[in-house]
């Protein structure tokens, strides 16, 4: 039975898509097809049930998988012995993170930390939206809450502050802010309530409901610019806002809230050399951001 084929499979098994399954192969989904009825054809019937959202494992693909996976995991041990496998980290990571730290502080982190090893390739999904681990969208995500299940590792990674801020030409044309009951009148920038993919992200009623807004989006970076532009106030991360001279903070003894990232990884490849190099230094780089994400 052809390796290359089982690989395929286990990759359309964690992804679901052909597209998926390709795009972490870096192969044409077209490929993936192929192979895939290849293994079926030997294996004499059908791995996986073809649904309008994707590729779902039969009685007989979930009978096959736990053998691959175990394949796989013998591979892995006997490329990590091999003489080539000092050379230095190979493969694809993907990591998972919110929007705004994904692009603010990992990327510039890691594109670094890619250059160092030619031979990793890493995805950085930075994205105004829960990236699961579970569906294999990701091999290491970056949340905003705990995993609650799954046979995952989960870590702290680091708190972070959130604070209101203003821009200078925003406050300048406005009424003074001196307490909660000094923002009524004022207009905000917040997110879409009915499409927050976590409800850590509702701290603005915790402050105050505001009576207009000038711009609601899922994008903390579109709020930032906005909020930039003196459109109105808003809730932002200090590790975006305390960059940008414009902003200035609102009710600097009231208007603090503080969150968590989470970082965590399938259980199965936590041991994987890259898997642990790339986890070990988003650990790192959170810690030396420390003061940038609690200022």
């Amino acid at each position: 039975m052809d390796w290359d084929n089982l690989r395929f499979f286990l990759e359309l098994s964690r992804t679901g898509t052909l597209v998926g399954a390709a795009r972490r192969l870096a192969v044409d989904h077209t490929t993936v097809a192929r192979r895939i009825q290849a293994l079926e054809k030997q294996v004499g019937g059908a791995l996986f049930s073809r649904e309008a959202d994707g590729h779902r494992l039969t009685e007989a693909g979930r009978r096959l998988q736990p053998q691959v996976e175990a394949m796989e995991a013998a591979f892995h041990t006997v490329e990590r012995s091999a003489p080539a496998s000092q050379e230095g980290l190979s493969g694809l990571v993907r990591i998972g993170a919110t929007e705004g730290f994904g692009t603010v502080v990992l990327a510039p982190q890691l594109a670094l930390f890619a250059q160092a090893h030619p031979k990793l390739v890493i995805d950085l999904l930075a994205m105004p939206r829960l990236v699961h681990l579970s569906r294999r969208e990701a091999d290491i995500v970056i949340s905003l809450e705990r995993p609650a299940r799954g046979p995952v590792v989960v870590a702290k990674l680091s708190d972070y502050v959130l604070r209101l801020y203003a821009s200078k030409s925003y406050l300048a044309n406005h009424a003074p802010i001196r307490s909660r009951d000094d923002l009524r009148g004022h207009t905000f920038i917040s997110y879409v309530d009915d499409l927050l993919f976590s409800k850590e992200l509702q701290y603005l009623d915790e402050l105050y409901k505001p009576d207009s807004f000038a711009l609601r989006s899922t994008s903390i970076l579109a709020q930032h610019q906005a909020t930039a532009a003196g459109a109105g106030i808003a809730v932002l991360p200090a590790f975006i806002a305390e960059r940008d001279k414009s902003l200035r903070r609102v009710l600097p003894a009231e208007a603090n809230f503080t969150r968590t990232f989470w970082i965590s990884v399938p259980a199965e490849t936590r041991h994987l050399a890259r898997m642990k190099a790339v986890w070990d230094f988003l650990r790192e780089t959170a810690e030396a951001q420390r003061t940038v994400l609690m200022p």
